[in-house]
């Protein structure tokens, strides 16, 4: 259980879907002293009327939606951490808007975590999950997003035969690679 502080204060920890971003993040967040576990998806559940989802082909408002809760969960994790916390902050972030979220978190010290199972894994998990992920995007082409257009920034884990155990211990153990984010 990190107790320093050079230990990040925010942890981002992003990924395709179906990536295990919700059950690592939660895991990690229970090792943790004083923690939260932010999921920026609740943003996006929030929008009742007028909603527009993310697709491959997204409109000018589904990507201003998108913006809109990464901001508002920025500010969030922000608010928790002046507060004393811990934030684990989980979302699908990828291409350009990883590079966005980090210089929106830079007052605080933040580190990123990219879980990066390979397109066959994702698509197992999928399979096996209540919800499908996916709508109107492949595995393999979340993955590609996610290699083609998303800064090598912190620390990417290939999670695809690992256990959560696995991954949180990577994680806990990888403190410094989490805050590689030079952009």
């Amino acid at each position: 259980m990190p107790a320093d502080l050079s230990f990040p204060r925010i942890i981002v920890i992003t990924g395709g879907m179906a990536a295990g971003k919700s059950t690592v993040v939660q895991a990690l967040a229970e090792r943790l002293p004083k923690s939260v576990h932010l999921r920026g998806d609740i943003f996006r559940k929030m929008v009742v009327g007028g909603r527009k989802e993310m697709s491959p082909d997204a409109s000018p408002e589904a990507l201003r939606q998108l913006e809109l809760r990464y901001d508002l969960a920025c500010h969030t994790a922000l608010q928790y951490a002046a507060a004393g916390f811990h934030v684990v902050y989980q979302d699908v972030i990828l291409g350009k808007y990883l590079a966005r979220v980090v210089d929106r978190l830079k007052p605080c010290t933040t580190g990123v975590v990219v879980l990066d199972p390979s397109s066959t894994a994702l698509a197992s998990r999928d399979a096996a999950r209540a919800k499908t992920a996916y709508g109107a995007w492949t595995s393999e082409a979340m993955r590609d997003l996610l290699h083609a257009q998303t800064p090598r920034i912190g620390f990417w884990v290939d999670t695809s035969s690992q256990t959560v155990g696995e991954t949180v211990d990577a994680i806990l153990a990888n403190p410094e690679s989490m805050r590689e984010l030079d952009l």
